[in-house]
């Protein structure tokens, strides 16, 4: 099997300026085979396939040393004319961000007809019939609508589509694929991956598939290699890693995820398996039972009661407007100290839902009740005096942080909004003790969020919104675009923010073994309106309706 890679890359270090983040790795890639790439943000997996396409930015960076060998050619040698008759013809790429990666001011057909353009002799009709067949081919509903749609148009799932039409179009021997599923829904996910095998299976292309999720890659792959800190620390057949890890970080890797069996104290993170200092801690039934007890004989904290949120879309001079209802009669109580996880598929209604909650976009219709008071009827005024009690830690911190403010400032700000504490220096002890108190130290006061790791700026997020000492926090998708590793911290993070603090959390995530591990209740939602509201475990264990079972199943659940 060894004999005729079609990719070979040996002895492989790369740098950028002084600091080398790419050790003298060496691996090869089969024909017909999917090859899975797993390992955290910084392990040098996206760095190295980069280097593979000749995209590695010229001026900052360096390879030193090695050779990446395609059909007999050292691509490391290749001038950029001739690596550009290869990239997207003979080695293409879907990258993890469709929306970043698509242009917003194109239309989707015209963004695949280009690659067609620019690598084939078709002519205009030919490109056009092309590319409707490769939108129908990667299972696009309507590929005429899809051919002129504006990215902002499609749904998430649609976008990554287009990305792997875009990638295919020209019959690729290689297809690289970065993360292709991260922040998908879990339904959405399973069906990229069974279109990757299936594609791969017609066309018998080779797949280098990058993730951090081991779990995701024991559905796709037939290898894997495992990356840590820019070196290959394990390397075999999928099941065989699975099975019998070897290296601690691949057992990390591995039990990072939370459990859909049992519900740990604390979860166990990179750093204890490698320092060997786990936690077996479990929250047993009869525990999780007494604290229930106390959590529901109390009155409840809010009560939405009927809620629903309209939209009017005016389809044209001629024609109707047209009323869709993205949320539809929803109703439940959610009590002091309580974690509510609202779960369902992109679309479903569950972030319009928070946002009225948030008072960020008004209800058309029913109640909310928060401590008996009634919430969609209060002024402006009000509503920026409850901001205070209720509060948002978002998905992506780095959006929602100003880039030219310190990240220290950053924290403070919401403080003085709020008249918080006497002075400017009372405030910034304040925001020290909440950097510190969210595993950051006091040097961090004066950077830029830039200067920070995802992980790092979800924690000043959480800083930033525990600053006000809220009663309840919307947590909207706020794990979903990390490392499985940092994930594990920022959950047990949450945990203990909401024992010291008594938090409430409406936790909303697409991710259903992360919403049963923080949930107490679990709320699940299908296209507006609520399928299934119970204790987190009876609806995993039991699911009475199919659009649940459907969610669950999808779940990756490793070997």
């Amino acid at each position: 099997m060894k004999e005729h890679p079609i990719l070979n890359i040996k002895n492989l270090s790369i740098s950028f300026g002084k600091n080398k983040v790419i050790h003298n790795i060496s691996y090869y890639l089969n024909k017909n085979e999917i090859l899975g790439i797993v390992g955290e943000s910084g392990s040098g997996k996206s760095v190295s396939s980069l280097a593979i396409l000749g995209l590695l930015p010229s001026k900052i960076s360096k390879i030193n040393s090695g050779s990446i060998t395609y059909n007999n050619q050292d691509l490391t040698q290749l001038s950029p004319k001739l690596f550009r008759q290869i990239r997207g013809k003979k080695i293409a790429m879907i990258f993890q961000e469709p929306m970043s990666s698509l242009n917003p001011s194109m239309v989707c057909g015209k963004q695949v007809a280009e690659i067609l353009k620019q690598h084939t002799s078709l002519n205009k009709s030919e490109i056009k019939k092309n590319v409707l067949s490769l939108f129908s081919q990667v299972k696009l509903p309507d590929p005429n609508r899809v051919f002129k749609s504006y990215p902002h148009e499609i749904s998430g799932g649609q976008k990554q589509r287009v990305m792997i039409a875009m990638a295919i179009a020209c019959k690729p021997d290689i297809l690289i694929a970065d993360e292709p599923t991260t922040a998908l829904d879990v339904t959405v996910q399973k069906d990229i991956i069974a279109l990757l095998k299936e594609l791969q299976s017609n066309t018998k292309m080779s797949i280098i598939f990058i993730t951090h999720d081991l779990a995701l890659i024991s559905e796709i792959a037939n290898r894997v290699l495992v990356m840590y800190k820019g070196n290959i620390v394990e390397e075999g057949e999928v099941s065989k890693i699975f099975k019998t890890p070897q290296h601690n970080y691949t057992k990390a890797l591995i039990n990072s995820r939370p459990s859909l069996n049992v519900r740990l104290k604390i979860l166990p993170t990179i750093q204890d398996f490698l320092n060997n200092t786990i936690s077996e801690d479990i929250i047993t039934r009869e525990e999780r039972k007494a604290k229930h007890d106390i959590l529901y004989s109390k009155p409840p904290l809010l009560e939405v009661i009927n809620i629903e949120k309209a939209y009017i879309s005016n389809s044209g001079w001629f024609k109707k407007p047209e009323c869709f209802k993205a949320v539809n009669n929803v109703s439940f109580k959610l009590y002091e100290g309580e974690t509510l996880g609202l779960v369902g598929e992109s679309g479903c209604g569950k972030s319009t839902l928070g946002n009225a909650i948030l008072q960020l976009d008004k209800a058309t219709a029913g109640h909310i009740l928060y401590k008996g008071e009634d919430i969609t009827k209060l002024s402006k005024y009000d509503i920026r005096k409850l901001r205070k009690d209720i509060q948002i830690i978002f998905q992506d911190p780095y959006s929602s942080l100003n880039p030219r403010i310190p990240v220290g400032q950053a924290i403070m700000e919401p403080m003085m909004v709020h008249n918080l504490y006497n002075s400017d220096k009372e405030r910034k002890e304040k925001v020290i003790e909440i950097l510190n108190r969210v595993g950051l130290s006091e040097g961090y006061f004066n950077r830029y969020p830039h200067e920070f790791s995802g992980g790092q700026r979800q924690r000043i997020g959480i800083a930033r919104t525990i600053a006000l000492k809220p009663k309840l926090i919307v947590c909207d998708e706020s794990v979903s675009a990390l490392d499985i590793s940092v994930q594990a911290q920022v959950l047990n993070l949450l945990n203990e923010l909401k024992e010291a603090f008594g938090f409430t959390y409406i936790f909303i995530s697409h991710d259903l073994a992360v919403v049963k591990y923080m949930s107490d209740q679990l709320l699940v939602m299908n296209a507006g309106k609520i399928e299934e509201l119970d204790d987190a475990d009876i609806i995993y264990n039991t699911p009475k309706k199919e659009y649940t079972k459907k969610l669950i199943h999808a779940i990756p659940k490793g070997l």
